[in-house]
């Protein structure tokens, strides 16, 4: 009896890297969407490293933990509804508006965190980031919809995932190593200000389409 030779299947890991060459082509279609992830990556890399950095940043300045754990507190609390908040003003202004505002504020945010010397002036520091955080997340999602077919929502918000998910990774690295070099905290975070003014540059390239623009 003559064997058959087994079936090649694909390996998942080569599937998974064609799936992911095909999706790279087709945004490479689309300039203002690519555009718009490098400054995302840029932009929210700042963000996200302000979060995860915050209560490191804030034991070195001497703050208690519980300060901390109040700060950190206060912003989730804050986050949720004023997401909904930036939602409704995205709706009306248009979202690339609401980013512009976010942004400026977190550059804000880092410049005073420099000088900062009383945890009140960290609650209200916390306070400010709970304003903007869920607003630039969901206002991101928003201006990015509108920059890629609908028919391939799903295919593209892959990339935007991915991108998402890539964040706070060179932020926290160049705060580390700019706070070591320089042994000053302070100087530390307001490097992050770099991410911030790369991230506009960059946003300043994306035209925001009108709604019966998006195919």
């Amino acid at each position: 009896m003559i064997r058959r030779p087994p079936r090649s299947t694909p390996k998942p890991s080569s599937a998974a890297s064609d799936v992911y060459k095909r999706q790279f082509r087709h945004l490479s279609e689309y300039r203002a969407a690519w555009a718009f992830l490098f400054a995302y990556w840029l932009y929210i890399d700042g963000v996200d490293t302000i979060v995860v950095m915050a209560a490191d940043y804030g034991k070195k300045l001497g703050f208690e933990t519980t300060i901390l754990i109040g700060a950190i507190l206060m912003i989730q609390f804050i986050a949720f509804p004023a997401a909904l908040v930036f939602g409704r003003l995205g709706e009306r202004y248009g979202p690339k508006r609401g980013i512009w505002i976010a942004i400026v504020t977190y550059m804000g945010v880092t410049a005073y965190a420099c000088i900062m010397t009383s945890p009140v002036e960290l609650l209200v520091l916390a306070a400010i980031i709970g304003l903007v955080q869920g607003g630039i997340q969901s206002l991101s999602r928003s201006l990015f919809s509108l920059l890629i077919p609908q028919d391939k929502n799903a295919e593209f918000f892959g990339f935007y995932n991915v991108v998402g998910k890539a964040a706070a990774i060179f932020g926290p690295f160049l705060m580390g190593w700019v706070t070591v070099t320089t042994g000053d905290p302070r100087i530390g975070i307001l490097s992050i200000l770099v991410l911030f003014f790369a991230g506009m540059i960059v946003f300043r390239k994306v035209q925001e389409p009108e709604p019966d623009q998006t195919a």
